[in-house]
């Protein structure tokens, strides 16, 4: 373990130069690893306000800055999610953005002033990592053999160690499953046959893909049958509009019809599947920045990916059991069949048995898991 040997000083990043500091540190944290996938540099520097941010504008927020004898050795952005602790009539705060030198009395610093803010403001426990900026879900917990793939965490395995060292117990697993045609993967011959036969069955029911004429049309779908199917997930809030276009704003420029898919009934839309390149393997070679070649690089690399990310499946109650679920992804298999190499499906609830159930009868293997961890706030009622 790495020994800070000075004193570890948390204040809040409120300068541009704070700020600056507080975007940057991962990158000197992660120097020399090639599997640390950086963001866009270019966007992240934007990203923590209010303004910008759709998250955060509904929330309560603070940036924090660990450090020992001026330089940065830890941050972390501790949020009250306003529209979370009003849907489940909750009083949980979150952090995200964490990063930390192996230390226990650097995490310890930034876990106690993250704690002391949102106690002050009523908060009875902290959960996370919940990274409201890049959209990602907890620590990676096992699988570091590989990269993250675009909107998912990486971290070293020493993260996990010191937030049970801090008192945080799991609150959930979130999986990752993959099928790697590296590997030998095939989709077994049965789901094709099961799929033509449920549409011959089902004359009503049609697949098609995303429409990038119509992209407005279908982003709305896939926002309304989230917050119908996805309601009773764990963690799930229903998305807002703006919140939803900023997400999808952030996938347009890597939007990949062939990974998109629609299943409808009579014309309405009642299941989706949303896949995507995986946009971090460009992001590593270009370290990140889009100037002075790395847009160029984007552009013309973003079309003969062949890693993807299968991000979200969903089929609205009243057709779930039907097989649909299969019949989204069987659809996705064979239009990037020739293209791709590797495909992820990230996140699965742990608990999430039907899911997990289709997706290792299509042989997919789990790959990874990521752990959200949670504790209660002392001394608040």
């Amino acid at each position: 373990m790495v020994e800070v040997r000075i004193p570890v000083r948390v204040r809040q990043a409120t300068s541009k130069a704070d700020l600056k500091r507080f975007v940057t540190f991962p990158r000197s944290l992660y120097r020399g690893d090639p599997l640390w996938s950086p963001p866009l540099w270019v966007e992240e520097k934007g990203a923590y306000t209010a303004r910008s941010n759709s998250i955060l504008a509904h929330s309560d927020f603070t940036l924090l800055l660990a450090e020992a004898d001026g330089a940065v050795c830890g941050r972390s952005l501790a949020y009250v999610d306003h529209a979370f602790n009003s849907f489940y009539r909750a009083r949980i705060g979150f952090f995200g953005a964490f990063e930390c030198v192996n230390d226990i009395s650097v995490a310890g610093a930034l876990d106690a002033a993250s704690v002391a803010w949102l106690g002050e403001r009523g908060m009875q426990a902290v959960r996370g990592p919940i990274h409201p900026v890049s959209e990602s879900w907890g620590f990676l917990l096992d699988g570091f053999h590989a990269p993250s793939v675009f909107m998912a965490p990486y971290n070293p395995p020493h993260y996990n160690e010191l937030m049970l060292q801090l008192g945080y117990s799991k609150a959930k697993d979130l999986l990752a499953y993959e099928a790697c045609t590296d590997r030998g993967y095939m989709i077994p011959q049965r789901f094709s046959r099961f799929s033509d036969r449920l549409l011959e069955r089902a004359p009503g029911l049609r697949v098609r893909r995303a429409s990038l004429k119509n992209a407005s049309a279908d982003a709305d779908a896939i926002l309304e049958i989230s917050n119908i199917a996805l309601k009773d997930n764990w963690g799930f809030v229903p998305l807002q509009r703006d919140e939803f276009q900023e997400m999808f704003r952030k996938l347009r420029p890597i939007a990949d019809p062939d990974a998109i898919w629609f299943v409808e009934d009579e014309g309405k839309p009642v299941g989706f599947a949303l896949g995507f390149p995986d946009l971090n393997v460009i992001l590593r070679k270009v370290g990140g920045r889009l100037f002075p070649l790395g847009f160029l690089k984007l552009i013309f690399d973003v079309r003969h990916l062949s890693d993807y990310r299968l991000f979200g499946l969903a089929v609205l109650p009243e057709y779930q059991g039907k097989g649909l679920d299969v019949l989204l992804y069987v659809q996705i298999y064979h239009a990037l069949a020739r293209k791709i190499r590797r495909l992820e499906a990230n996140y699965i609830l742990e608990d999430n048995l039907r899911i997990r159930n289709a997706l290792e009868k299509l042989a997919l293997d789990k790959v990874k898991t990521y752990r959200v961890y949670e504790k209660p706030i002392p001394g608040v009622p």
